[in-house]
């Protein structure tokens, strides 16, 4: 049962005791539903087949405890940390590639487990009523052998240099190098590893579920020099960053645009005003020049009309023409 990983938790360790009637009262305030004679057979016939429990009866009530060399890692869960796991796993589900969701699969099991079991505190349907959503369209995750998966932390971990054998998407080819792993990275459904190549210092970036072998080399493991993973990612290493300075960006925004953004802003530094015209808003944002807040800003469509800065302007205003070139062509 469920609630044999919640046990250990509330048994303390000799000198200490706790007695039976104890132990019920807490089972019964994280929600498990049981009765005295049930608890002293989960102790008596279950518990103690797998764990130095010791009971002193030699006064009534029982007090239950552990030899003092025990020390328990076995995680108790209550309902709300339960129900927490679930829906990180349900979130990162989408995120993450499935072989690092396995890693975590018992500890979402348990959780899940402990949820189905609490059918008297109406958490019985708990499935029918959790749901996490990513925002906007998510792609389903890369597949990741897990052999490569564990090789590649071992090496991050372990500072250790890496023979891998590599399919570049740009060359269409499989290359070998020797990796010298700096960071890890999971961005939208694709996890990527940072490294340097070879004799090289520059950082590149290697999407795992490209690697077709990698495994532990011989080489002597290179730090790149000062490198800060913090600093690599707001200095546009993800962001196709297209200028080191922010931009003033300045747009009308739809209400619908302007109740996500006043909830969610763009950034720290941003304003947003009723129009005297209509019921739109004037936004004005302090934001990164890179591709993803102008892809972002694209999928707005209609609900934005951007002024600035000039060349995202143009260059939206040249992706309408061409869809509308295309779409008369039909």
């Amino acid at each position: 049962m469920i609630r044999y990983p919640t046990l250990p938790h509330l048994i303390p360790r000799h000198p200490g005791r706790i007695s039976t009637q104890t132990l019920l009262e807490k089972l019964r305030e994280r929600g498990f539903q049981i009765d005295t004679r049930s608890l002293q057979r989960d102790l008596r016939d279950r518990l103690s087949l797998y764990f130095p429990l010791l009971c002193d009866d030699e006064t009534k009530p029982y007090r239950w405890y552990f030899d003092p060399s025990f020390h328990c890692d076995l995680p108790a869960l209550s309902t709300s940390s339960a129900l927490t796991l679930v829906l990180a796993e349900e979130y990162l589900k989408g995120l993450l590639p499935p072989v690092v969701i396995d890693q975590l699969a018992p500890q979402f099991r348990n959780a899940r487990l402990l949820l189905n079991g609490l059918t008297d505190n109406g958490m019985g349907q708990w499935a029918q009523r959790v749901r996490a959503i990513p925002n906007g369209k998510a792609l389903l995750p890369a597949p990741l052998d897990e052999a490569i998966w564990q090789t590649i932390c071992q090496g991050l971990l372990e500072k250790s240099a890496l023979e891998a054998t590599y399919l570049s998407r740009s060359a269409d080819d499989v290359k070998t190098f020797v990796l010298h792993p700096q960071g890890l990275v999971s961005r939208h459904s694709i996890s990527y590893l940072l490294a340097t190549v070879n004799d090289y210092d520059d950082i590149r970036q290697f999407a795992l579920h490209r690697f077709r072998s990698v495994t532990i080399s011989d080489s002597i493991w290179h730090e790149a020099g000062d490198f800060d993973l913090d600093a690599y990612i707001q200095e546009g290493g993800f962001g196709y960053r297209q200028n080191p300075d922010n931009v003033s960006l300045k747009a009308r925004v739809s209400p619908q645009v302007a109740w996500l953004l006043e909830e969610t802003p763009l950034s720290d530094i941003q304003s947003l005003e009723p129009s005297s015209t209509d019921d739109w808003h004037e936004l004005e944002a302090e934001i990164p020049d890179d591709q993803q807040t102008l892809w972002w800003l694209k999928g707005l469509g209609a609900n934005i009309q951007v002024m600035a800065p000039s060349h995202w302007k143009e260059e939206i205003l040249a992706d309408a023409r061409t869809i509308l070139s295309k779409a008369s062509a039909l």
